[in-house]
C-alpha cells in the first residue's frame, strides 16, 4: 500500500470515528462529553440539536430529572417545537412532543394558542387536546379545532376512499340473488351447488341454479352501531373510530350510529356529518361502564340479522360484568354480527383485560387489536357473515 494510499485510509478512519462519537454524544447528553468542555465538543447545528434534546432528557447533576425544563412560557416552549422541527424528522418530532408532554407536565401549556400553532399535529395530540376538554379557554378553541381538522383530515385523505371501495364491494356480494347477470355470477359458489349436476362424459356441470351477486340497492341495507370506549387509555381509538364513523355514515347504503362511553353512554349519531364535532363531543377519561353502554345499543337494534355492532375498549369493566357477557350473547343469538377491538390504532399490542377477553371469545366474539389500515377488511368480513380477518400477535 502506497503512502498516500495509507494516508487516506486513516483519514476516513478518523472521519468514521469522529462521526461515531458525534452521535453517541448526541445520545448520551452532557455526561458523554468526557470533559470536552462546555458544549462536548459540539459546534453549530450540533450544539443546538443538543441544546433541545438536554432541555427534554437532560438531568441535573444530581441525577434527578428535571421537572419543567422547557419553562413555563408558552413562547419560550414553541420556539423549542420549531427547534426540533427543523433538526429531526417528522415522526421524531411527534414523539419528543409526546415525551415533552408526559414527562415535563406540558399539557396546560397546550391552552395556550402560540403552543398550539407551534406543534406538529398528529393523533396524539389531538387525543391529548381532548383530554383537556373543558378546561379549554375560549381564545384556545378555535386553534385547537384547526389543529384537530388538520388530524383528521390527513386521516380521511388515507383512509375514506379505500374503506368505501371495500364495503361497497362486500355489500354488493352481500346481496345474493338466484337469476344474476352473467357478470355478477359468483362461479366458484354455483359450481360447488350443482356438482350433482356433473356428466362425466361431457366433463362438465349443468348449472341448473345460478348463484351471483346482486347489485346494493340504494336502500338501506345494513345497520352499523360503533360503540367507542372514551376513558383515558382509548385516546387513539377514539380519534380513528371518529373518522370512520363519518366515512359510513356517507355510504347510503348503511345506516350507521355512533355511541361513545365511560360511566355515561352519549349517542353522537346526530354529529356524524363532522368527525370534528364527534371528537369534541367526547370527554376522555374517566370510569368504564360496558354494560350499560352495550344495553343502549342493543335497544337501538331494529333488525337484528343486518346488523354489525363494533366495540371498541380495552375490556376493562366498571359495570355488571356477566350482564355484559349476557348481552353479547343475546345479540349473537339474534343474528347480531358482533366484533370486538382492543384498539383501533397503529400502536401496537394495548393493555386489556385478557379475562373478559378471552369470555367474549368463548361466545364467538374474539376480541383483537386492529390498525386502521385492516379495518376496513373486518368491516367486509362483518357485512358478508365470514370469519374474521384476525391479525397473528405472533406477528
Amino acid at each position: 500500500m502506497t503512502a498516500e494510499a495509507t494516508h487516506t485510509t486513516d483519514a476516513t478512519r478518523t472521519t468514521a470515528e469522529a462521526e461515531r462519537l458525534r452521535r453517541w454524544r448526541l445520545v448520551l447528553g452532557a455526561e458523554g462529553g468526557e470533559g470536552a468542555g462546555p458544549g462536548g465538543g459540539l459546534v453549530g447545528a450540533d450544539a443546538a440539536m443538543d441544546r433541545t434534546l438536554e432541555a427534554l432528557y437532560g438531568e441535573t447533576d444530581g441525577g434527578a430529572r428535571r421537572q419543567g425544563g422547557l419553562g413555563a412560557s408558552a413562547p419560550r416552549v414553541a420556539r423549542w417545537l420549531g427547534d426540533i422541527r427543523t433538526y429531526f424528522p417528522a415522526s421524531v418530532v411527534q414523539v419528543m412532543q409526546r415525551d415533552a408532554i408526559d414527562r415535563l407536565g406540558l399539557s396546560a401549556l397546550l391552552l395556550e394558542p402560540e403552543m398550539l400553532e407551534a406543534v406538529e399535529a398528529d393523533v396524539h395530540l389531538v387525543g391529548t387536546l381532548l383530554s383537556l376538554g373543558k378546561a379549554m379557554p375560549e381564545a384556545t378553541k378555535e386553534t385547537a379545532r384547526a389543529v384537530v381538522r388538520k388530524v383528521v383530515a390527513d386521516l380521511e385523505s388515507r383512509l375514506a376512499g379505500r374503506t368505501r371501495a371495500t364495503l361497497t364491494g362486500a355489500l354488493d356480494r352481500s346481496a345474493r340473488t338466484a337469476r344474476p347477470r352473467h357478470r355478477d355470477i359468483d362461479w366458484d359458489r354455483t359450481i360447488r351447488a350443482n356438482l350433482k349436476n356433473y356428466l362425466p362424459a361431457h366433463r362438465t356441470v349443468v348449472p341448473e341454479r345460478l348463484i351471483g351477486h346482486g347489485r346494493a340497492a340504494r336502500a338501506v341495507r345494513k345497520e352499523v352501531i360503533l360503540c367507542i370506549d372514551q376513558s383515558g387509555s382509548m385516546a387513539a381509538s377514539v380519534v380513528h373510530a371518529s373518522v370512520f364513523g363519518a366515512v359510513l355514515a356517507s355510504m347510503r347504503a348503511l345506516d350507521t350510529r355512533l355511541v361513545v362511553f365511560d360511566t355515561a353512554v352519549v349517542d353522537l349519531t346526530d354529529q356524524l356529518a363532522d368527525p370534528v364535532d364527534v371528537l369534541f363531543g367526547t370527554q376522555l377519561g374517566g370510569g368504564t361502564d360496558i354494560n350499560r353502554a352495550l344495553a343502549y345499543c342493543q335497544s337501538r337494534i331494529t333488525r337484528p340479522a343486518e346488523t354489525v355492532v363494533v366495540l371498541i375498549s380495552d375490556l376493562y369493566e366498571g359495570g355488571i360484568r356477566d350482564e355484559m357477557l349476557k348481552r353479547v350473547a343475546a345479540m349473537k343469538a339474534s343474528g347480531v354480527q358482533f366484533v370486538s377491538l382492543l384498539a383501533l390504532s397503529d400502536e401496537g399490542a394495548p393493555a386489556y383485560d385478557h379475562d373478559h377477553a378471552a369470555a367474549l371469545a368463548a361466545l364467538g366474539a374474539p376480541a383483537f387489536a386492529c390498525t386502521p389500515d385492516l379495518f376496513p377488511e373486518v368491516m367486509a368480513a362483518a357485512l358478508e357473515k365470514r370469519p374474521l380477518p384476525i391479525p397473528d400477535p405472533a406477528v
